[in-house]
């Protein structure tokens, strides 16, 4: 839903006002006030649904999440990323940006409690209801994906009972998100209209719930609910500009946060574009592509640079390869706003890659035309939380994860490369489940990058060990021709840092000690 100002809607922010240092679960009160003034009428409650999405989920931790993963570098500890990616920094007392949080849980209970005392029509009560719950569930969700166990509460309850609950078993939460998703979607409508774009549709909850069965190998079930949204929706003609903000709401997003743009500077600041951006621009060039993520890119052919017969140029490793790597990446050499993108030559330029050790790529996916920002700081840019393509790849890879190999996989995946601008899946090469298992994954890991969903592949296809280990590489080093563009390579490669993952421990994340130290209730995950 659209972060719009609603004079009831100050009511409802100051009403969910509250102290952290007191309670974990960061509980509103739940005073007379608030049961008598605002549960009378419609309006009512949809000024207290709006505070259910006030922060369900924050655009700029999608993508930077993926600094938790082999795609990315966070070169700026203090925002909360860089040691997410590295094992041996996160522990309870640094966690990082985590995401062990309950207000939007405690609002959306706090909500499902008053909407029943509201008189108002019942068909639109039940769909406000279904929002409510999805966004409780999406949470819910989220957090047993990263932290295992985790309090299960549906209803308001007081501090004291918030500050002695304990967690409960993730195969708990996870059945009562899927039902909950079960339960809602046919009380939601396909779309909506006007001031309504962006809220929570059938669509949505299908989707989610085929996402968390596949990521819990529930690979029948996830067919089944793929199954369900097949068709309904498609995949947007240009890759390259999905995701610019003059195409959003477009016929393949299913799910985003919507922002609206604002040069309001006591609005607080929509880091969306600036994050992203290069220091020349003015961003802060704060989520760095990995050289993992560049190399897997295939060439435009199909083929993988590994590939003796790809023609693979070390001496020029972004030409020819496939197209939405360009879309989504700036490396040494490429165009940007007129000039060549140079972080490895001139030591006293703003994008060279040190001190802070930049992998000398960034970058371009939602910021590839600086012009459709007045201000890359205050953008209405919006954040895809779930596209159709993602959907066509969990089908495809539950198909294989099952052994159940027909043309509908290679339909699938091939709908995506095709709108990329890549030939058909090869099916010589790609025959058998192994095969395509890692034409899946490669398909998911450049089609979604950035988009914060590699780090929860990694977690399920267990390859932490494999690709979280060891230095983190950026680009080769040498220098770019400022006319033409064309970089000159040294031997010599860029080394952001040097990671660890442990795997009997790195799969999940700490829940922060300071929550521990005020719920006595809680235990800590393995290891940390």
């Amino acid at each position: 839903m659209k972060n719009k100002i609603i004079p009831i809607l100050i009511c409802i922010v100051v009403l969910f006002n509250y102290s952290c240092s007191k309670d974990f679960l960061d509980l509103q009160p739940n005073d007379q006030y608030t049961e008598s003034a605002l549960w009378t009428s419609a309006g009512d409650a949809q000024a207290a649904l709006s505070g259910c999405y006030t922060d369900w989920e924050n655009g700029w931790w999608v993508y930077y999440v993926d600094c938790a993963s082999d795609n990315a570098f966070n070169p700026y500890p203090w925002e909360g990323f860089t040691m997410l990616g590295n094992g041996l920094l996160l522990t309870p007392n640094n966690p990082g940006d985590n995401k062990w949080k309950f207000t939007t849980i405690q609002r959306c209970n706090w909500f499902l409690a008053g909407i029943e005392k509201t008189p108002m029509d019942e068909n639109l009560k039940k769909r406000m209801k279904a929002e409510a719950r999805f966004l409780r569930a999406y949470r819910y969700f989220l957090m047993s994906q990263l932290y295992g166990d985790v309090p299960l509460m549906t209803t308001n309850i007081t501090t004291e009972l918030a500050n002695s609950v304990a967690r409960n078993p993730k195969a708990e939460v996870l059945k009562f998100v899927l039902d909950e998703l079960s339960e809602i979607s046919s009380d939601l409508p396909e779309s909506y209209s006007g001031s309504d774009v962006g809220r929570i549709t059938k669509g949505a909850a299908i989707a989610l719930k085929a996402r968390t069965e596949l990521f819990n190998e529930k690979y029948a079930d996830c067919i089944s609910s793929c199954n369900a949204i097949l068709g309904r929706y498609s995949l947007y003609n240009s890759y390259s500009d999905l995701f610019r903000p003059q195409n959003e709401n477009n016929s393949e997003i299913i799910l985003d946060v919507q922002n609206v743009e604002t040069l309001d500077l006591t609005a607080g600041w929509q880091k969306d574009a600036g994050v992203m951006m290069i220091q020349t621009l003015g961003g802060w060039w704060s989520v760095d592509p990995s050289q993992s993520l560049v190399d897997t890119y295939e060439m435009k052919n199909g083929k993988t640079i590994d590939d003796r017969s790809s023609g693979y140029d070390p001496e020029n490793p972004l030409k020819n390869r496939d197209p939405r790597l360009d879309a989504t990446i700036i490396g040494p050499g490429s165009l940007v706003e007129g000039k060549y993108f140079d972080p490895i030559g001139d030591p006293s330029s703003l994008d060279f890659y040190g001190p802070y050790y930049y992998t000398g790529y960034a970058d371009k996916k939602y910021v590839s035309q600086v012009s459709d920002f007045k201000d890359i700081w205050h953008t209405g840019i919006n954040i895809p939380i779930i596209r159709y393509a993602e959907v066509l790849l969990n089908y495809a890879e539950a198909k294989i994860e099952l052994n159940q190999i027909d043309n509908s996989v290679y339909s699938a995946i091939n709908e995506i490369r095709l709108r990329a601008g890549m030939p058909e899946v090869d099916k010589v090469i790609y025959n058998n489940q192994t095969k395509m298992r890692e034409l899946v994954r490669r398909e998911r890991r450049v089609e979604l990058a950035m988009e914060g969903l590699r780090w929860f592949d990694i977690q399920r296809w267990k390859i932490g060990k494999e690709v979280m280990n060891g230095p983190l590489y950026g680009c080769r080093l040498g220098t770019v021709d400022p006319h033409t563009g064309k970089p000159t390579f040294t031997s010599e490669r860029i080394v952001s840092e040097h990671r660890v993952f442990n795997e009997s421990i790195n799969y999940l994340w700490p829940i922060p000690q300071s929550d521990i130290d005020i719920n006595k209730n809680l235990t800590q995950n393995p290891g940390y």
